[in-house]
C-alpha cells in the first residue's frame, strides 16, 4: 500500500527496470558525447534519423517512435530526467512490478509520439510534422502521471524542501507544458510531453496490473482453450452421431472428453471401493 507520509530523502533502491532504464539513457548519453567529441559531423544525421521527427516517421523510419526517448538532453536536462525517474520509477516498481514498469514506460514514449505526431498533420496550435522533439521527458512524465494517480495525496519534497501532493506537482507541470505550447520556443517538445503524460494516464487506468504483454498472453491462450473445446465437443457429438447409427451409445462429458460406460453404471453411494 502506498505510504501516507511524505516522502523522505533517502534514496530508494537503484534496482530492476528502473535500473536498466537509467542506464539505458546514461549509456546513449555518453555514447552520444564520445561521438561528438570523436566524430562531430555524422552525429547530426544519426541524430536526425533517431529524433522524432513527424514527417520522417510517417515516410516509414517508425523506430524514431521510441529512439526519441533515449536520446541526450544536455547536462542539466539529463541530471534532473535521472533523478526524476529514478525516486518515482523505484516507486511504482515497488508497487506494481517491474514488467508493469517497463510497458508503462516504454508504451507512453511509443504512443505518445505517435499522438503528437498525428496532431501535427492538422497543424495544432501552429505545429508542422517537420519539427524534431528528442529527450526522456515524454515517458518521465507519463511516470509522475502513474504515480498521482496510484497515490496522488501522496506528499513529496519538491526541489528537496517544498512539501505538496503528488497531483498538484504534476498539474504545476502540465500548466507549464501547456503555456510552452502555447507560448514557447520548444512546442512540439510540450506536445510530445503532454501527449506521453496522456498515454501514462491511460495506460495506468486501463492495463492489466500484471502488465499488458502477460494481460495478452492470458487473453491469448483463453481464447485458444475456447477454441480447443469447442473442436473436441463438436467432434464428439458427430462421433455420438455416428455410434448410434452403429446401435451403440456412448458419451461425453460437457468438454467433449470421453465417459467411460463403467463410470457411468458405478452406484454413487457405493462406498465400498474406499475399503
Amino acid at each position: 500500500m502506498p505510504r501516507s507520509g511524505p516522502t523522505s530523502l533517502a534514496l530508494p533502491p537503484f534496482a530492476g527496470a528502473t535500473r536498466r532504464l537509467i542506464f539505458a539513457n546514461l549509456i546513449a548519453f555518453f555514447g552520444f558525447a564520445l561521438l561528438g567529441w570523436v566524430a562531430p559531423r555524422p552525429i547530426g544525421l544519426l541524430l536526425g534519423h533517431l529524433a522524432l521527427v513527424p514527417a520522417a516517421v510517417f515516410r516509414g523510419e517508425v523506430w524514431q517512435l521510441l529512439t526519441y526517448g533515449f536520446l541526450p538532453m544536455g547536462i542539466l536536462g539529463t541530471l534532473f530526467a535521472m533523478l526524476t525517474l529514478w525516486f518515482i520509477g523505484a516507486y511504482l516498481e515497488d508497487l506494481r512490478g517491474s514488467r508493469w514498469l517497463m510497458e508503462l514506460y516504454l508504451f507512453s514514449t511509443a504512443a505518445g509520439a505517435l499522438l503528437a505526431s498525428l496532431l501535427t498533420l492538422v497543424h495544432l496550435v501552429g505545429l508542422r510534422p517537420d519539427l524534431i522533439a528528442l529527450g526522456a521527458w515524454s515517458p518521465i512524465f507519463a511516470l509522475m502521471v502513474a504515480f498521482s494517480v496510484i497515490a496522488g495525496d501522496q506528499e513529496i519534497l519538491f526541489f528537496f524542501f517544498v512539501r505538496m501532493k503528488a497531483k498538484y506537482l504534476v498539474w504545476i507541470y502540465i500548466v507549464l507544458c501547456v503555456a510552452i505550447l502555447l507560448k514557447g520556443d520548444d512546442r512540439f517538445g510540450a506536445l510530445t510531453e503532454l501527449s506521453g503524460a496522456l498515454m501514462g494516464y491511460v495506460y495506468t487506468k486501463f492495463a492489466p496490473r500484471r502488465g499488458m504483454a502477460l494481460g495478452l498472453s492470458e487473453r491469448y491462450f483463453g481464447v485458444r482453450n475456447d477454441y480447443y473445446r469447442w473442436k473436441r465437443r463438436r467432434a464428439a457429438k458427430k462421433f455420438q452421431v455416428y455410434m448410434r447409427k452403429q446401435n451403440r451409445e456412448v458419451h461425453f462429458d460437457k468438454d467433449g472428453r470421453y465417459v467411460d460406460p463403467d463410470e457411468l453404471r458405478k452406484d454413487p453411494n457405493d462406498k465400498r471401493w474406499m475399503n
